[in-house]
C-alpha cells in the first residue's frame, strides 16, 4: 500500500460519514494524520475509533464551521495537536428540497450557511497555517447539481456553484504560497440517501449514467486523495466530476 500522505495533516469537514468517511479513511490509510469534524459527536468518534483501530491517527473535533467561531475553533484544535494543516477538504453539506415557489428563506439559508459559508469560513481559517508554510492542498466537494441545477433543489444548486465560483478565486489568490485549490462534482453516489430511494427511481438515475451504476462513496475519495497528492502539484482551480460519465 503506497503511503501518499506520510507525515502529512488533512482536515475532513463533514468527515465520519458517508463521502467524508471514505475520504478520511483514505487519508489515514495512506499515511496522513486525520482530522475529522461535523456536528455529530458520536459519529465523530466512533469514525476516529474505526481509523485508529486499523492503525491510523484521527482525532475527532465537533464544530459547526457555519456557526460563528466554528471553523477557527477547528483550525485552533488542529494546529494545537498536530502543529499544522497540510490538507483541507470541505465535504459538510445539507440539502432542504422544495419547489422554488414553496421554498422558505428558512431552508435557503441553512444549505447555503452550511455548504457555502462553511467552507469559506474553514478556507478562511486554514489558508492562514498554510501560507505561513507555503504549502496545501484545499479540495471542495461540489456537486453535478452545481454544474446543472436540479428541480426542486434551487438552494442546493446554488450553493454548490457557489463552491465552484469560490474554489476558483481561492485558487488564483493562493497559487503565489503553493497552495492548490480543487472541487470535485459528485453525481449520484450510494449513499445513506440513496438507500431510501425505490426500485423505480434508482433504474432511471442509473439510466441517465453512461457507465450504468451509481457511484460509490469511495469512487469519490479516490478523486479528493489524488487532488491532495504530489501528482497533483500542478493541477489547481479546476473541478473533477466523478459522476460515471453523467454531465459529460
Amino acid at each position: 500500500m503506497s503511503r501518499r500522505f506520510e507525515g502529512r495533516v488533512a482536515v475532513v469537514t463533514g468527515g465520519a460519514k458517508g463521502i467524508g468517511l471514505a475520504i478520511s479513511r483514505g487519508f489515514a490509510a495512506e499515511g496522513a494524520s486525520v482530522v475529522l469534524s461535523g456536528r455529530d459527536g458520536e459519529a465523530l468518534e466512533r469514525a476516529a475509533s474505526e481509523i485508529q483501530a486499523s492503525g491510523g491517527v484521527a482525532l475527532a473535533v465537533i464544530a459547526d464551521a457555519a456557526a460563528d467561531g466554528g471553523a477557527e475553533r477547528l483550525c485552533e484544535a488542529t494546529l494545537a495537536k498536530f502543529g499544522k494543516a497540510d490538507i483541507l477538504v470541505n465535504n459538510a453539506g445539507v440539502t432542504r428540497d422544495g419547489l422554488l415557489l414553496r421554498m422558505s428563506d428558512e431552508d435557503w439559508d441553512l444549505v447555503l450557511a452550511t455548504n457555502l459559508k462553511g467552507a469559506f469560513r474553514t478556507i478562511r481559517a486554514f489558508a492562514k497555517p498554510m501560507v505561513k508554510a507555503r504549502y496545501g492542498r484545499i479540495v471542495n466537494v461540489s456537486s453535478v447539481i452545481g454544474l446543472i441545477g436540479n428541480a426542486g433543489q434551487v438552494n442546493y444548486a446554488a450553493s454548490k456553484a457557489g463552491l465552484i465560483g469560490l474554489t476558483k478565486s481561492v485558487a488564483k489568490e493562493l497559487a503565489s504560497r503553493h497552495i492548490t485549490a480543487n472541487a470535485v462534482a459528485p453525481g449520484f453516489i450510494e449513499t445513506a440517501m440513496t438507500e431510501a430511494l425505490g426500485e423505480k427511481t434508482r433504474e432511471g438515475l442509473q439510466s441517465q449514467i453512461p457507465l450504468g451504476r451509481l457511484g460509490a462513496p469511495d469512487d469519490v475519495a479516490h478523486a479528493v486523495l489524488f487532488l491532495c497528492s504530489e501528482e497533483a502539484g500542478y493541477v489547481t482551480g479546476q473541478v473533477l466530476p466523478v459522476d460515471g460519465g453523467m454531465v459529460m
